[in-house]
This record gives structure tokens, sequence and C-alpha cells, in this order.
């Protein structure tokens, strides 16, 4: 819900509908007042209901509308645009004589129902105590448009009811649903698509579920990850809780030092927090539960101490793979952060020393992380006494791939005169935005190998899009240079498609130049 200035949304709760495989988890139902009373008379599985609260604020859309909206035939524009703002805005005065005449296919006139008292046989009273919204319906729309109205309003069983009361879900959900039923218009938006793929999972409404989904693979970024994963998780959405785990593996700093990782529920903190993949320092790991468990006391009411801390944390403390943390960062972080106990901090400095090491309750062994994949696109290189030279000049390429990837780096050519040091600005853009950057130092050993440049953080790249990678080198001044370059590489599962950049001022080109590599995390 959005307040009148439409500023931050508050706190969206409603109940999930499990399916019978699950419904051991929970044996709270609420029938009192709700339009389940009506749908399991005719013979719909036995459901249970879980209460779930999702903290969103409002803002900015994470994507564009999947779908864009269908305009109406140039028949009687403004006519048409009266009458679609009169249902948007439930302003139910009585139309004009031969409104039917002004939409020329069933589509058009049958969204003049949406929302509309005009005829309506039925009414919903949508949303929780306190933020409800009544809404009209058509019985014969709605069951068309979904198999749970028809049993409702048509099954053996149904009852013949004037007004359903639906508290499990929020309202504006609840019209994008109906949008969709009557208009075939999907709108969705970021603050609620979540609760409208809940109403569309509720009422088996497939199509406008499968576009929340796409919805929100398209706007998943390392800042909503981990809430999604624990939400796909709940919906059983397999799909999107892989691509969740993707992006959390491949930019797991990003995404553990996200305001979206407080806010997930403990089973998921567990899961995140034993994950073999996760492509993080362990200090960063322990730094992330930290902030969760301050946010989970408060969640629970709880005085915000370091006792508490440790105890809404509870077993899952020991899936943070201390023993594993570089000696500085366990020093000057774990080993002072006051949640371990004086006798776990004295073993873990053995687990270091030691050469008996003692028995932790800690996972001592590192995690795997993902092993970065590399794509050479030169079948040779070479030198020549008077190349390659710098000189503050840009080497710059572009690039498509047809998978979605995480860039993590470049792999860069070194010194042809034995071993020098070079500074490198690399850059990763898209239709000039700047994606990622940095600036760093790497050692060449005089060899013809390639040297690997780090981005900070993996920067995510979308298939059939092409980027930018640039590099501007400081150092000495002839080195290596990639010769037969191919437009095309094969790496792995990923297929890159090279091409030449406008931006390259220093002679880089698919044929030959700099930037013999890209690293990435497929």
């Amino acid at each position: 819900m959005v307040d009148d200035k439409g500023k931050n949304m508050k706190c969206l709760t409603f109940f999930l509908m499990l399916p019978e495989t699950v419904k051991n988890r929970s044996k709270k139902s609420s029938k009192k007042g709700n339009s389940s009373s009506s749908s399991s008379n005719s013979k719909l599985p036995p459901v249970c209901y879980e209460i779930i609260t999702l903290k969103t604020k409002k803002k900015k859309k994470m994507a564009a509308d999947i779908f864009p909206r269908k305009k109406p035939a140039n028949t009687n524009t403004t006519a048409v645009q009266q009458y679609h703002q009169q249902n948007l805005n439930n302003n139910n005065t009585i139309p004009a004589p031969n409104w039917q005449g002004l939409y020329p296919t069933i589509r058009e006139r049958n969204a003049v129902m949406f929302n509309n008292d005009l005829m309506a046989d039925v009414h919903f009273v949508v949303g929780p105590p306190g933020g409800t919204q009544r809404l009209p319906g058509h019985k014969y729309v709605l069951a068309v448009g979904s198999s749970v109205f028809h049993a409702m309003f048509y099954g053996e069983l149904a009852e013949d009811k004037d007004e359903i009361r639906i508290p499990d879900v929020e309202p504006a959900a609840f019209l994008a649903m109906l949008k969709y039923i009557y208009c075939d218009e999907i709108d969705l938006a970021a603050d609620t698509v979540l609760a409208t793929l809940y109403a569309a999972k509720k009422y088996i409404v497939p199509h406008l579920a499968r576009a929340c989904v796409n919805f929100l693979e398209t706007s998943l970024s390392a800042k909503n990850a981990c809430v999604l994963l624990s939400q796909s998780c709940l919906f059983e959405e397999p799909d999107l809780t892989q691509r969740c785990w993707e992006v959390i593996d491949a930019q797991a700093e990003l995404a553990l030092k996200s305001e979206g990782f407080c806010d997930i529920d403990f089973q998921t903190l567990e899961s995140i927090l034993q994950r073999e993949t996760l492509n993080a320092k362990e200090i960063v790991v322990f730094e992330a539960a930290l902030n969760w468990a301050e946010v989970e006391c408060q969640r629970q009411d709880l005085p915000v101490s370091i006792e508490n801390k440790r105890k809404v944390l509870g077993k899952a403390l020991y899936l943070i793979r201390i023993p594993t943390m570089a000696l500085d960062d366990f020093a000057n972080g774990a080993a002072q952060s006051g949640v371990l106990t004086l006798n776990e901090t004295n073993d873990i400095f053995l687990w270091y020393t030691a050469a008996k090491k003692p028995e932790l309750e800690f996972v001592s062994n590192a995690r795997k992380g993902l092993v970065p994949q590399r794509c050479h696109r030169f079948q040779s290189c070479a030198y020549r006494s008077n190349q390659w030279r710098y000189r503050g000049r840009c080497d710059s390429i572009q690039f498509a791939v047809d998978k979605r990837v995480f860039i993590a780096g470049f792999g860069l050519y070194g010194s042809s005169c034995g071993s020098a040091e070079y500074s490198a600005k690399i850059e990763l853009k898209r239709q000039g935005v700047i994606l990622g950057q940095n600036l760093s130092k790497y050692f060449s050993d005089g060899s013809s190998n390639t040297f690997p440049v780090w981005f900070e953080y993996p920067v995510q790249i979308e298939p059939d899009t092409f980027y930018t990678a640039s590099v501007i080198l400081d150092g000495n001044e002839l080195s290596y240079f990639g010769q037969e370059g191919m437009t095309e590489v094969q790496c792995g599962k990923v297929t890159v498609q090279f091409q030449c950049s406008s931006d390259s001022t220093n002679g880089t080109g698919v044929q030959g130049g700099q930037i013999p590599e890209l690293i990435f995390y497929a």
C-alpha cells in the first residue's frame, strides 16, 4: 500500500496458500470472512495458510513493464479515454446510450466492465482489516478467466453470495489480476509484483503468474536477490530460485551487503550461510550475519545486544567459516565482535597457529566459490621493437554473449622487454553508461602470458546486447599484442561475439590489439 503522497510503502502482509504436500507446515487457517469458504465447497484441494510479511519500500521500478499497454482502436478516442478513466477510478456513472458502439472488439467492450459496478453481480472486500477496498466483479467474466472463480460461482457446491471477503490479498494486486482477466493486459510494478504473483497462484491464473516471474527475473539484481530467493521458495518457482542463486553466488558480497539480506527469514539465512559456491570473503559473510541478527532482534522486540544477536543466530553462527578467514580479518573483526565466547576465540587462534589443532564447531573448510572462465579472443600474440605503445590512449572492444554471465575482469598482456609493473584503469559500459570500473596494478614477468585485472564486484551481463570493454594502461610501452582475432568464440556453454569499438583510440580491434581475455562467471 502506498500512502496519499506516494512515499513509503507500508508493510505488506498476506496469507500464502500452500499446496497440500506441505500443509503440515502450518495448521492455522482463516475461514471467517474469507473467500475460501465458498471456494472450498467446490471440491478444491484442501489448503492451509501461512502468514508472510514483506517489508518493501516504494522505489524506482526495477524493470520496465514487460508487456506494453494496448491502445484502443481509433474510433472515438475522447470517449474511449473517458470510459477507460471511469472504470479505473470506479466512478460508476451511467454510461451514455450505445456505449458499446465505441469499441470494435469484444475485448475492449469487456474491458469497460473492469472495476465497474455496471452489471456487477458480486463484490469483493479485499485487503487486511483497516486497509480494505470494495471491488465490483462479474461472475461470468471471472469464471472464464479462472478455474477457482468458476468453481466458486458455478461449481456443484457454489454459494450464491453477493459479497466475498478476501483478507489475504492486497487490493492493488487483486486489481492487477482483474485487469488481466478483463482486459488481457498485464500491468506490473516492482512494489506489487510479489503480491500479484500470490494472487495469480491462488486463483490459478498461470499466464499472469508466469509474467510475474518473468518480471522478477528481469528485475533481479544483487540488491533484491536474497529477498526474492526467500519468496521464490515459498511460491515454489524453481526457475526463479535458480536465477537468484546465480546472482547471489556471483555477486555474493553485494548481495550480503544489501538491505534486502536483513529481511530474509531464518531458513533462507541458513541456506545462504552454508552455500559452498558463495563467492565472498568470510569476513563479509560474518558481518552480514551480524547485520541480519540486529534486524532480527528488532523484529522479535528484543534489545539489540551481543547476547541477543547470538541468540537469534542460533546454530547458524557455526555455518560461518570463521577459521578460514585471513588472520587479520579474524583478529580485527570476529575476535573483537563479542559474539564469540572466550573459549571459541582462543580455540580459533590456536587453529591458526598451533601444530595440534583443536576441534571446532565451526566449518573449517574454505568455500569453493566459483571458478572463473576465460574467453581468449586471439589465436596468437607477438611483439615488435616499436610496438605496442600506450601513452594514455584507450584500448577498447565490444562484445556480446548469448547467455547471462558476470564479468569479473579482463586478462591483459604485459611487457615484452622483461618484467614490469603496469597501472590499469578498466571499464565496462553499456550504451555509454559505466557499469563497472577499477584502477589497479599488476606485475608482468616479461612472458607472453595474460595477467588478470579484476573489477571490485562482478558485473551482470545480459544476453544479446553489446557491451564495451576498455582499458587505459600506464607502464612499459613495449608489450605483447594479440593477432588473428576471432569475431566469435565458444567458451564452454557461452558464445561470445566481438566487434570493433569507436572508443578505441590506440589501435585495438577485432583482428588485433589488447584486451585478449574476458574473465567471467557463468
